[in-house]
C-alpha cells in the first residue's frame, strides 16, 4: 500500500507498531526529507533489535545478485538486519526490476521478519509507478511517499523547525527566509541549523536573521551552480577551489550541482516534446534568477547532452562514495570540475 507521510508521521506510526513491515519503500522528491524518512526507519529498527545495516546503492547496470545474497546471508551473532537499496535514478533495469518483485512476493506473509528492506527511490513518473516491479512493491510492501515542501508552505515548515530548537521569528522574516534559499529546503535547513547554533532560544529580531544569513561563505554551492549555468567556465573552477580549499561537503556540491543537472534535463526533454516549460519550471520550483540562468543554460547547452550530463554526475557519486568507475579520474574533486565545466563550456565553440 502507498501512504503519504513525513519523517515526522513516519516515526510514530512506527512507534505504535510492535513489528516492522518485512518491505518498505521511501519516494520522494526532496533529498532532506527522504533522508530524514530513512532515518526515521533506521532508528524504529534498531529500537526494534535490526542491529545490522546494509546499505547498497543500485542502479540498472549493478550486480543485482548481491542484493538476493545480502537478503539470505545470516549474521554469526544471530542480529537481524535492515537492507537499505538505493535506486537515485530510478531505474534498475530488467535485472533489477525481476530482483525486486522476486523480494516483494517473498516479502508477502512475512510477519516478524528476521530482514527488513528498505527501497529508497526519487520520486516515481506515471511510467514507474506502473511498471511491473513498482507494483509488485506496493503491492506487498508498505510505500511511503515523502511529500514535497511548496514554496507556498515554505515559511511555515521553517517557522516549525525553528520551534523544534525553541527558537521563534517574526511571519515577515519567515517570509524572507523563504525567499533567501529560493525554495530550496536543505538550504533552509541548514540556515535553520545554523541559528540554533548562533542564538540562544527564545524571539530572534528579523536583524539578526538577517546578519546570520547573509554572512556566508563567498564560495557556496549555489554560486557554483549559477556559474556553472551561466557558462562562466572561469569562475566555476575558481568557486569550486575555493569551495574544496574551505573544506565544503562534496557530497553537497555533487548535490547542488547533479540535481540542477537532473532538473535542467527534464526541461529540455520537455522543450522537445513541446510541453508546458512555464508550468514545468512551477512544480520544479525554478523561477527568479535561478529561471533566467536555466533558460539561459538550455539555449546555450544541446538537447542531446543533458543525459551525458546526467549519467557523469551519476558516475562522480559513485566515486564520492569510494568505487572505481572505469573511465574517470580516481580524484572525485577533479570530476567534480570535469562535470561543472560539461555544462559551463557546453556550445561555447559553436556559439563562437
Amino acid at each position: 500500500m502507498a501512504v503519504a507521510m513525513d519523517a515526522d508521521r513516519l516515526a510514530q506510526t512506527l512507534a505504535r507498531e510492535d513489528r516492522l513491515a518485512p518491505l518498505y519503500c521511501v519516494t520522494g522528491d526532496e533529498p532532506l526529507l527522504v533522508t530524514e524518512a530513512l532515518d526515521a526507519l533506521r532508528a524504529a529498527a534498531r529500537d526494534k533489535g535490526y542491529t545490522e545495516r546494509t546499505t547498497l546503492v543500485m542502479d540498472a547496470r549493478s550486480d543485482w545478485s548481491a542484493v538476493l545474497a545480502a537478503t539470505q546471508s545470516v549474521s554469526l551473532f544471530g542480529d537481524r538486519k535492515l537492507l537499505e537499496l538505493k535506486l537515485a535514478t530510478g531505474k534498475p533495469g530488467k535485472a533489477g526490476g525481476d530482483t525486486l518483485a522476486r523480494l516483494a512476493e517473498l516479502s508477502a506473509g512475512q510477519t516478524d521478519p528476521d530482514t527488513v528492506i528498505v527501497v529508497a527511490l526519487p520520486k516515481l513518473d506515471r511510467a514507474t509507478r506502473e511498471g511491473k516491479w513498482m507494483t509488485a512493491l506496493t503491492r506487498h510492501g508498505t510505500v511511503v511517499e515523502v511529500p514535497d515542501v511548496d514554496r507556498q508552505r515554505l515559511p511555515g515548515w521553517i517557522g516549525a523547525r525553528l520551534a523544534r530548537q525553541n527558537q521563534q521569528v517574526d511571519d515577515a522574516t519567515r517570509q524572507w527566509m523563504a525567499d533567501m534559499v529560493e525554495g530550496n529546503l536543505l538550504a533552509a535547513h541548514q540556515e535553520i541549523m545554523k541559528l540554533g547554533l548562533l542564538h540562544p532560544e527564545g524571539l530572534i529580531s528579523a536583524q539578526e536573521v538577517e546578519r546570520a544569513v547573509m554572512n556566508v561563505a563567498r564560495y557556496d554551492v549555489f554560486g557554483l551552480r549559477d556559474a556553472m549555468l551561466a557558462g562562466d567556465s572561469a569562475r566555476v573552477v575558481r568557486m569550486l577551489d575555493g569551495l574544496r580549499a574551505e573544506g565544503e561537503a562534496l557530497v553537497l556540491v555533487l548535490w547542488a550541482v547533479g540535481e540542477e543537472i537532473r532538473t535542467l534535463a527534464r526541461l529540455a526533454d520537455a522543450r522537445a516534446n513541446g510541453q508546458d516549460m512555464n508550468g514545468l519550471m512551477r512544480r520544479l520550483r525554478v523561477f527568479g534568477n535561478h529561471e533566467r540562468l536555466a533558460q539561459q543554460a538550455l539555449s546555450r547547452v544541446p538537447p542531446a547532452a543533458w543525459p551525458a550530463a546526467v549519467q557523469h554526475a551519476h558516475e562522480v557519486d559513485r566515486l564520492v562514495k569510494g568505487l572505481h568507475v572505469p573511465g574517470r579520474l580516481s580524484d572525485p574533486w577533479e570530476e567534480m570540475l570535469r562535470l561543472a565545466l560539461r555544462v559551463a563550456a557546453a556550445g561555447k565553440r559553436r556559439a563562437g
